[in-house]
């Protein structure tokens, strides 16, 4: 019996590999489970194709998403800006992100920022809220103190407690899909400073320690997945910008479930060195990620120049 089964299986993978279907299948079925990449770095190509092949090369959406989950997609859409002045994340990517969790199998995927500028102008004018809707995910509101909760922060020293909004809190799933860009007080605003976006009080930031809030704040919880949108970036007077001319075209993007790695690799983005941004060390030691650069396993694609 073990001998004609043994038989059947080399008759069924000549079959496979004559029909050219075994390049197609995962290592992990074989018995061979490699782990995923720590971070994939992409750069080359558009916002989108620098997602879809980033994803792919993180194990896929369906790594993070499963069916029937709610999921947040969390972008930066602070200011009242349009796509080619950098200052909001490119409205294309977070559609694909919407469109994606949907098709791993979300029930619903919810998007929103408290925005620094009026909301429903930074909605419409960074060109997101119609790129949402058109994916077939819902846009929701963060301007009404209502939408939040207070909750303690589990270990935070200067950020004891925080109003958070009730969707970062309660949806299965989190990804967070910031824009890169320069910034005065933070130095820089990448995964773990889009996160105030979630916060209903930004100013008890900024009059309490910016660098140790933005550090404690992932101790709530940290999003599953960060894709970094390092496709047009803001290089200096950000976060909001003054000009076109502050802008670089880096067509990059960072994908990680592991935010503070992200981030250290996006200081490089930026032509900076990790230590210029004191927030990622003070993460480092609350154990919410890794900076070593060294250790992680880095996927580098280049889709083009």
């Amino acid at each position: 019996m073990k001998s004609t089964r043994r038989e059947f299986l080399k008759q069924a993978l000549g079959v496979c590999a004559g029909a050219g279907l075994l390049s197609r299948l995962p290592e992990r079925a074989f018995g061979k489970e490699k782990p995923w990449p720590d971070l994939v770095a992409v750069k080359g190509a558009s916002p989108v194709q620098l997602f879809e092949a980033g994803i792919r090369a993180l194990g896929g959406m369906g790594r993070f998403v499963k069916k029937g989950q709610a999921v947040l997609v969390k972008p930066n859409i602070g200011w009242s800006k349009t796509p080619s002045e950098a200052a909001c994340t490119n409205p294309d990517l977070v559609a694909k992100v919407v469109a994606q969790a949907l098709r791993a199998g979300a029930k619903d995927v919810f998007v929103f920022d408290h925005s620094v500028n009026v909301e429903k102008e930074c909605y419409e004018r960074s060109g997101i809220e119609a790129a949402v809707r058109a994916a077939g995910g819902k846009m929701r509101s963060a301007e009404k103190e209502s939408s939040y909760r207070k909750v303690k922060i589990p270990g935070g020293k200067v950020l004891a407690e925080a109003l958070v909004h009730e969707l970062y809190l309660d949806c299965d799933v989190v990804i967070n899909v910031p824009i890169l860009k320069n910034h005065g007080g933070g130095r820089m605003t990448g995964c773990m400073k889009n996160l105030m976006g979630v916060v209903w009080d930004r100013r008890f930031y900024h009059r309490n320690g910016l660098m140790e809030c933005i550090a404690e704040f992932p101790l709530v919880r940290k999003p599953d997945l960060n894709i970094l949108d390092a496709y047009l970036v803001m290089t200096k007077n950000g976060p909001r910008g003054l000009s076109t001319e502050d802008l670089a075209l880096k067509k990059m993007q960072l994908l990680s479930a592991d935010l503070v790695l992200a981030d250290t690799a996006a200081t490089k983005v930026l032509d900076m060195e990790p230590g210029q941004v004191p927030y990622l060390k003070m993460a480092a030691d609350l154990k919410l990620g890794s900076m070593d650069m060294d250790k992680a396993k880095i996927e580098r694609v280049s889709l083009g120049s």
